[in-house]
């Protein structure tokens, strides 16, 4: 009876093994796909615009060539400008770990034990920058962002929140190495506070 029960446990936990597997392959392959479509996009519309840039340029320069009396005047160029994120997050908070029955050292203890994970991951998001390849650097933020996440709130948890929120739909560099740049700034500042 016991021997049977066991081995429904084991097929049960076995079940549910598979099944996380093969919803993070279905995951992936999504996240690739939808990160090829973003890439064939951006050079199409690269080859689509390159064109059109050359003829712009044309017209401007064709207005110097009339005499005074005829120029034409061109309406000034609009370009798309990109907000950055600002970096105003309330400072780290370990109060949630005090909450949940730790002593205030013990609390401590585990942020400082965040810092290092923090640190090993900044090489691999820089890295997955250069690519640019921002499904890695989504999740490389993810794992992080989990672990501060769940010791407190504020300053480098907020910001990792944020950052991994835009690198899931999110495709300009700028925007992503203002978050980086934040991430190393509130890194720093965790160190300061807790070591």
């Amino acid at each position: 009876m016991v021997s049977v029960i066991i081995s429904i446990i084991v097929a049960f936990v076995l079940f549910i093994i598979f099944t996380e597997y093969r919803n993070e392959k279905k995951y992936q392959e999504e996240r690739r796909q939808n990160n090829l479509k973003r890439t064939r996009k951006r050079t199409s519309l690269e080859k689509k615009h390159t064109p059109l840039r050359k003829k712009q340029e044309i017209k401007l320069e064709a207005p110097k060539l009339r005499s005074p009396e005829k120029h034409v005047s061109t309406p000034p160029k609009t370009e798309k400008t990109i907000t950055l994120p600002q970096a105003n997050h309330p400072r780290f908070n370990h109060a949630r770990l005090v909450d949940i029955g730790l002593s205030d050292v013990e609390a401590k203890e585990f942020v400082a034990e965040l810092i290092p994970q923090i640190e090993t991951q900044i090489p691999l998001i820089k890295e997955a920058m250069r690519l640019p390849d921002f499904h890695q650097m989504e999740r490389l933020t993810h794992n992080i962002k989990g672990s501060a996440t769940n010791i407190g709130i504020g300053g480098v948890s907020d910001l990792l929140v944020e950052f991994n929120t835009y690198l899931k739909n999110g495709t300009d560099v700028a925007i992503a190495e203002a978050y980086f740049k934040q991430l190393i700034h509130y890194t720093n500042e965790l160190k300061v506070q807790y070591t």
